[in-house]
């Protein structure tokens, strides 16, 4: 008899429980999701606003019209959520007292990509989504055909310069030419050629030597180029449109600017010399014989005196002389 009233009571409190449970459920579920029951939160570091907490209030409306517990279904609102190309993940779940709750991580762009006149964010996982018409984040700038395979190790450049407060003054944006990465400055008009995306911090350290060392003291303007894509050394592209460029140029322009005009002078001037100098030796030749052969009679007023001594005193006398003897 003892045995039957024990199973009799446990029955009872089963009975009991279920009805309880059943009731407290449907009541659960009869409950509605009012906005004060909502609980939206954005777990990203770096503040984003793709999608802010009134469209997410929206997309729970139209998972559940209704309003009630029971009608929500809590695996398709997460997947919905979820399939946002900004959202990288979702949580949704409810709390006992009827309260939802939505822990949304919304994707942080790195750059923004502009490939053949299209543009999209990329995060650092190297995720494509695409640029919002109500809200722009500001990343780097990055242009060129830039394949999807580097877009992780260009996400970790990016981070590089945006942590290094020399880098973060100094690059603007990246561009991709045939297939070597230049990093876009902003002071002058020059960029920085890199290659490839291989022993950044090497490369970054030696622009920031030839920053601090050489590049203070000149104008940046009369740069175009400054390359630091091989190792152990920097080489420079000098800006051709650069009025006061350094002597080096000016005297290479100098000097290329002379080479024509001596070259013609020169021809002309040897040209002109050996004319003179052969009628000069003509006109000596000849005077000469004509002195020797006719010394009286050609004479000059400043010649005279020394024809006057060599008649009367040299050639009769010697000749006389010998015939005498």
């Amino acid at each position: 008899m003892k045995n039957k009233y024990r199973i009799l009571k446990i029955a009872i409190t089963v009975i009991i429980l279920g009805f309880l449970l059943s009731f407290s459920l449907k009541k659960f579920s009869g409950q509605k999701i009012t906005d004060n029951k909502i609980s939206v939160k954005m777990n990203e570091k770096t503040p984003v606003y793709f999608i802010d907490e009134k469209d997410i209030r929206e997309i729970v409306k139209k998972e559940n019209p209704s309003g009630k517990v029971g009608d929500l279904n809590i695996p398709a609102l997460e997947q919905k959520i979820n399939a946002l190309p900004a959202i990288d993940s979702a949580n949704v779940y409810l709390n006992l007292n009827g309260k939802l709750n939505l822990d949304i991580k919304q994707r942080v762009p790195v750059f923004r990509l502009n490939n053949n006149g299209k543009d999209f964010y990329v995060d650092e996982k190297g995720v494509e989504f695409p640029i919002s018409k109500t809200y722009s984040h500001p990343c780097m700038l990055v242009t060129g055909n830039v394949k999807k395979d580097e877009y992780q190790k260009l996400a970790e450049l990016v981070e590089k310069i945006d942590k290094d407060d020399f880098s973060k003054k100094y690059f603007i944006g990246i561009s991709k030419d045939n297939d070597d990465y230049n990093l876009l400055t902003s002071e002058g008009n020059y960029k920085v050629e890199i290659g490839d995306l291989d022993n950044i911090d090497f490369k970054v350290k030696g622009f920031k030597t030839f920053v601090e060392k050489f590049l203070v003291y000149q104008d940046p303007q009369k740069y175009n180029m400054v390359s630091v894509k091989y190792q152990n050394q920097i080489v420079t592209t000098l800006n051709p449109y650069f009025k006061e460029n350094d002597s080096i140029l000016k005297a290479g322009n100098k000097e290329l600017a002379k080479i024509p005009t001596p070259t013609t002078t020169k021809k002309t001037d040897n040209k002109a010399k050996p004319k003179t100098e052969e009628t000069k030796k003509t006109s000596l030749v000849s005077s000469k014989p004509k002195e020797n052969t006719k010394p009286k009679t050609i004479t000059k007023p400043k010649e005279t005196k020394k024809p006057e001594k060599k008649p009367t005193v040299t050639k009769p006398e010697t000749k006389a002389k010998v015939k005498i003897e």
